[in-house]
């Protein structure tokens, strides 16, 4: 094992900005050393592993595009090199440009399938490939699939996709006692949220759960760090709601 082996090792893509790096930071402190991968913004990344630093964690970023085969299977291979093993992934990496459904949006909806759907399908197939006995995969969705509202087709259609392939993994994974979970995030008050949104539209929004506000990413890291730890263990093939009652 190599001379920086950790007891506990997770892989968080999409950890440089917004609820992956809120998730790396409590995965951090829950005692994980984490390797904070990122699309390409490494000055961004490099602020994620200060952070966790800063709290007496350990972390490395390591860049790599979700949607390139080579790219994740790098990513892992960097870990396992780094850290001796993987115990947890969360695939936290995604996009979500606004794009009705039409034949001038295919350029948007196929990036997006690109990142979301391809990239979620690469990070758990290496997940299954390389996790301990008793690790733990958790992937990404999110609580708007049950609104359909206008523009969001191609996003909507991304996340239900990785919710399908969280329930066939588990399933695949029998015996290994790992499980496979998603966290589907009602409204978050993060850049790719806010991002291309007035704030009539913000406020509208907010206001649409019950609790009649904005999640935060620390809540959102809360509940993937559930599923990460030991109180987590009998949660398998279940798509956690966490949006306050918006859905």
């Amino acid at each position: 094992m190599n001379v920086n082996a950790a007891s506990k090792v997770a892989i968080v893509t999409g950890a440089s900005r917004g609820i992956g790096q809120a998730i790396a930071i409590r995965l951090a402190v829950d005692g994980f050393a984490v390797i904070a991968n990122y699309a390409g913004n490494a000055a961004k990344a490099q602020e994620t592993v200060a952070a966790i630093e800063s709290v007496g964690g350990r972390a490395i970023a390591i860049q790599g595009d979700v949607g390139n085969a080579d790219a994740v299977a790098a990513l892992f291979d960097s870990a396992k090199q780094a850290y001796g093993r993987i115990d947890v992934v969360v695939n936290s990496a995604g996009i979500m440009p606004m794009a009705p459904i039409e034949q001038a949006s295919l350029a948007d909806f196929d990036k997006v399938i690109a990142t979301n759907l391809r990239g979620a399908f690469l990070v758990l197939s290496q997940a299954a490939a390389y996790l301990e006995h008793g690790g733990r995969i958790i992937a990404l969705s999110t609580s708007v699939i049950a609104k359909s509202f206008p523009s969001y087709g191609p996003y909507i259609a991304s996340k239900a996709g990785v919710e399908g392939l969280v329930h066939v993994l588990a399933n695949e994974l029998r015996g290994r006692s790992i499980t496979v979970n998603a966290v589907a995030p009602g409204p978050v008050g993060t850049e790719l949220f806010l991002s291309g949104k007035t704030p009539e539209q913000i406020s509208q929004i907010s206001k649409m759960a019950p609790l009649e506000r904005l999640g935060t990413p620390q809540e959102i890291a809360n509940v993937v760090s559930f599923l990460a730890g030991p109180d987590g263990g009998w949660v398998n093939s279940q798509i956690i709601r966490a949006n306050g009652g918006f859905a």
